[in-house]
């Protein structure tokens, strides 16, 4: 197959571009040469080997809908070459845009209507909310981008045509329909292929639910979308999973060994050279007793932005120098992790109050995995809604910042095909958070950081920086418009058009105690640091993998990002909750030094002098 004309690529150019992808996609190779010449002649041919039907039922209250069939007279054998179709699609879109999209695109909205079957009487908001109602029933996804760095990879979304989206689902399928990303023009399509012999007449199948199931019993719940059920009678209490669990995805890390001489060549005049990853280290630390070098191999403490995992050959290479994390402290810093650990303090055996549904601890927002305990969650969510609570839910992936594939909502459907795109943990969203009156926008959300400075895991040392950091959203908070970023959080560092609203800690406590006279933020702050110990101790609870292992010469920093929200406690009294929403590893210190120039004296100071300066010790 040669080269004929700008635009057309040969079979063997075709699989160079495409092998890895069609691959991973499972597409047989027989199929391989057909496809590239129907995406270089641009081949729709679909309607030649099959027709769509329209079902109508006899209950009105029942609506219509399209059903695909072969009709070529010899039917469609699997193993035939010629039998792979491309599909358009009819809307891609991130999720962010998507009601933007429908109110702007000319015709998007109407067409939108048609495909999902919604009357034609219904316009303007109420239809676009109907749209993005329904669109999860219709909806499939890909991932764009860096396939090195999982922060740059981009979840997108897409609708097929009418032709596609009218292919059924079933468990037992008769074809298989997939992504596919022509290359040399940056094209998405879905292709269409058969994994069985199909006759005549016979209905065109494929599985709605590909991809991220782990175990049989949670078919059911991804199929809830199209095949609503109750799952309120499964048991939604979490079980700690085993160590297994926690090794999943991880990179190895030794273990130092804690029977070598560790005794510290600390002296009172002993200068520390600091070998640093992050300029904020080298430009702002000043404090005598320390001196940055460029020459790793001279420091006395690596602070480094990668992550370290040989602890062991550390101590063998020289057990006096110092590095800036510990061993399988990603306990507290993944999602699905950190609600783990949380859960250790949970006394009562359900940890739950049944009549409010309130789990424990109170300090952790309500946290699912969605990957292993999703059958539990959508037991917990029809509960919720059984008893007429709300259920907005904030879904996160397990290991990224920034808010970067985050979702609000309390479509169940909506949340139940987020999976697809990658881990994610559901999180009960705050939905009666403590708001913070800014004079020239209203109440806004906002959230505080408190630096954590862990010296010692046995025992356990731990101090929180007292100069807390605060975070405003810049629009006043309402349960609604979950699309609306600058409304529902607080994070605007990394948006160039967003305001970035600077209050430090000492002039909030100010304006905090004004706007609430009758709640002390001294006894906030208590509960905080009450909570900070907490989970320290339970993380330290465990053994490694299950939790933090001690390391003579680690010492570290971590930002624990909380919010407060309104609890009625059983006294009938209203009271202010902090929720830990999660705990960063080597977080963004740049305001830290803008504001308080002497943070990393103090930092390094308490670390490796154990001079308490500005910092309150969590007991």
């Amino acid at each position: 197959m040669e080269s004929k004309k700008d635009g057309v690529i040969t079979l063997s150019n075709f699989v160079s571009y495409h092998q890895t992808q069609l691959e991973s996609a499972g597409v047989p190779q027989h199929f391989w040469e057909t496809l590239c010449r129907k995406l270089n002649e641009q081949i729709f041919d679909a309607g030649n080997t099959f027709q769509l039907l329209k079902i109508e039922c006899e209950n009105e209250s029942v609506k219509p809908y399209w059903k695909v069939v072969v009709s070529r007279e010899e039917g469609v054998e699997a193993k035939d070459p010629s039998h792979i179709y491309l599909i358009d699609h009819a809307w891609t879109y991130k999720v962010s845009e998507a009601r933007s999209h429908l109110r702007v695109i000319g015709g998007l909205l109407e067409r939108m209507k048609g495909l999902m079957g919604i009357k034609d009487d219904t316009t303007g908001d109420e239809a676009v909310e109907k749209v993005f109602t329904e669109m999860w029933k219709f909806n499939q996804t890909y991932t764009i981008g860096s396939a090195s760095d999982v922060e740059e990879r981009i979840p997108v979304w897409y609708i097929l045509d009418e032709f596609g989206s009218a292919i059924q689902h079933s468990n037992e399928p008769t074809f298989r329909a997939v992504p596919f990303i022509h290359v040399p023009h940056q094209v998405p399509y879905t292709i269409l292929f058969p994994i069985k012999d199909v006759a005549k007449g016979e209905e065109v199948t494929r599985d709605y639910v590909e991809g991220p199931v782990t175990h049989p019993d949670f078919r059911d719940v991804l199929l809830l979308p199209w095949f609503p059920k109750s799952f309120t009678l499964e048991d939604f209490r979490q079980e700690e999973p085993d160590e297994e669990y926690f090794l999943k995805g991880h990179t190895v890390e030794s273990l130092p060994n804690l029977y070598a001489d560790y005794a510290s060549k600390l002296g009172p005049q002993t200068k520390l050279k600091v070998y640093s990853e992050y300029r904020f280290v080298n430009e702002y630390l000043k404090h005598p007793r320390f001196e940055v070098t460029y020459v790793e191999e001279d420091a006395d403490i690596l602070w480094y932005l990668h992550h370290f995992t040989d602890y062991r050959e550390l101590g063998e290479r020289n057990r006096f120098v110092y590095v800036n994390q510990f061993p399988f402290e990603n306990v507290i810093t993944i999602k699905d992790l950190l609600s783990i650990v949380s859960r250790r303090n949970s006394n009562d055996s359900g940890g739950c109050e049944w009549e409010r549904l309130e789990t424990k601890p109170l300090w952790l927002p309500t946290t699912f995995n969605l990957k292993t305990e999703v059958l539990k969650f959508v037991s917990y969510y029809q509960r919720r809604q059984e008893k007429g609570l709300d259920n907005h839910w904030i879904c996160k992936p397990w290991n990224l910042a920034r808010g970067i594939d985050t979702h609000i909502t309390s479509n169940l459907n909506y949340i139940l095909r987020l999976p697809f795109t990658g881990p994610k943990v559901a999180q009960k969203y705050i939905d009666d958070p403590v708001l913070y009156s800014r004079p020239e926008c209203g109440d806004v959300k906002f959230d505080i950081r408190y630096v954590i400075l862990l010296k010692s895991v046995k025992p356990l040392v731990a101090y929180a920086y007292k100069n807390f950091f605060l975070r405003f959203s810049n629009r006043p908070f309402e349960l609604r418009d979950f699309d609306d970023y600058e409304k529902h959080f607080t994070v605007m560092n990394y948006s160039d058009s967003a305001l970035l609203y600077r209050k430090l800690c000492h002039e909030f406590i100010e304006e905090f105690q004004r706007q609430y006279p009758e709640y002390r933020w001294g006894d906030i702050e208590a509960k905080i640091f009450k909570m900070l110990h907490e989970l320290l101790v339970a993380a330290a609870s465990r053994e490694p993998p299950r939790g933090i292992a001690h390391s003579p010469q680690s010492r570290a920093l971590y930002a624990a990002d909380i919010m407060l929200a309104w609890w009625t406690d059983s006294d009938g009294h209203r009271v202010m909750q902090p929720k830990l929403l999660e705990v960063n590893w080597s977080p963004d210190c740049q305001r830290a030094c803008e504001y308080y120039p002497d943070f990393y004296d103090d930092v390094f100071g308490l670390l490796f002098f154990d001079e308490e300066k500005d910092v309150f010790k969590l007991l």
